[in-house]
């Protein structure tokens, strides 16, 4: 299944009100129609969580199946930015995140950018950066490539801690 957003999920991200969790709202921003259930795993524990979730989305009028699925293309092999051996810490992840938001979002789309900063402001763990982190990629493989995205996502691979523990 390849899931897109509806009225009603564009209504709830650019509408004043806040009536999904920010797992529930990352999920919708990723839907653009070209998706399936892998990607939007990373948002969960687990792969059956991720389907009902994306069920439970459906059942509520967010998200529907498009007519027809797109076609697949390879992505080309991932590309280290630089080579950052520093310290990992959830300070350094979301600073570099909100400077990803700031360069890639903010004229683009001021609404994204927005909602990314909130998100950004609000989270305090490794999932919650995660998931914040999935999201962002997910709009930056959209507008800029693939390969820019895989360059990000290996950069936050670094700079995340291993565990919980804020350094």
């Amino acid at each position: 299944m390849f899931p897109t957003k509806t009225d009603k999920a564009r209504d709830e991200l650019h509408g004043g009100r806040r009536t999904l969790s920010q797992r529930e709202r990352a999920l919708l921003l990723m839907a653009d129609g070209r998706r399936t259930l892998s990607d939007f795993s990373s948002l969960f524990s687990n792969r059956d969580e991720a389907a009902q979730a994306i069920e439970a989305l459906v059942q509520r009028g967010y998200l529907q199946a498009p007519e027809a699925p797109p076609v697949a293309v390879p992505l080309p092999p991932a590309n280290a930015a630089d080579t950052f051996d520093g310290k990992r810490s959830l300070a350094t992840t979301r600073m570099f995140l909100f400077d990803i938001c700031e360069r890639m979002f903010v004229r683009r789309d001021p609404a994204l950018a927005q909602q990314i900063r909130d998100a950004l402001r609000e989270a305090r763990d490794r999932e919650s950066m995660l998931e914040i982190a999935a999201l962002m990629l997910a709009e930056v493989e959209k507008s800029a490539g693939a390969e820019r995205a895989d360059s990000l996502r290996e950069r936050i691979d670094r700079l995340l801690p291993l565990t919980d523990i804020v350094h």
